[in-house]
């Protein structure tokens, strides 16, 4: 009922009633983080960038899952862009409203930063793997295999790789309207066609947690 209660819960017991997140609870709770202390100007060689979100209502077709998608999909190819990364692999995680969770996984042919083509690929992973038993419940979407941005890239003529470029380039322009004006100043169509998903702004309201919590 209280964090001083969690703090002094058995581990074990925990750990049996909530898997890994009661360990993971457990050590908020007491004010550990067990990853070594680096110098502030330190940048961490990141392998995966990642977001996921528990929807505020339940996802029931395609469409919603589709836009859900794209919205992780902007948060997660915004920090790659931040990280000067592109990704050759995207994942997309799926959790039903009865909590069975599953994840796909694809190998890109080009490495990419495009929302665009991060939220298709997952959109596609998601309709070859689900079959509409049950509403969705939590969605998630993570570019890893990660590679240097500005890493040389084979020249292209196919239709594909010069809407990749061209969706980059967008998005690098969305994210300096976001950082002038706000995430919400910005906003794909498809957002407004349903106001309570729309809202979601899965960005900054991502919680990064320090390493150690998820890696003793």
């Amino acid at each position: 009922s209280t964090i001083g209660r969690l703090a002094e819960a058995p581990l074990d017991c925990l750990t049996h009633r909530l898997g890994k997140m009661g360990a993971i609870l457990h050590m908020f709770a007491n004010g550990r983080d067990v990853s070594p202390v680096q110098k502030s100007d330190h940048v961490p060689n990141v392998k995966s960038v990642g977001n996921s979100a528990t929807t505020p209502r339940d996802l029931v077709c395609d469409a919603d899952v589709h836009l859900m998608l794209l919205l992780l999909a902007e948060s997660v190819a915004a920090r790659m862009r931040e990280l000067v990364s592109r990704c050759t692999v995207v994942e997309v995680y799926v959790r039903d409203k009865d909590l069975h969770s599953f994840s796909r996984q694809r190998k890109l042919r080009t490495p990419t930063c495009s929302s665009a083509e991060i939220a298709q690929t997952a959109f596609e992973l998601f309709r070859a793997s689900y079959r509409w038993e049950k509403p969705v419940r939590s969605l998630g979407v993570r570019g890893a295999g990660l590679v240097e941005a500005d890493a040389g890239v084979q020249l292209s003529l196919y239709q594909s790789d010069i809407k990749r470029d061209k969706w980059e380039r967008i998005d690098k322009a969305v994210d300096d309207l976001r950082q002038r004006y706000g995430y919400m100043s910005v906003q794909r169509a498809l957002m407004l066609t349903d106001p309570q998903l729309g809202a979601i702004n899965p960005k900054d309201s991502h919680t990064v947690h320090p390493v150690g919590y998820f890696g003793g």
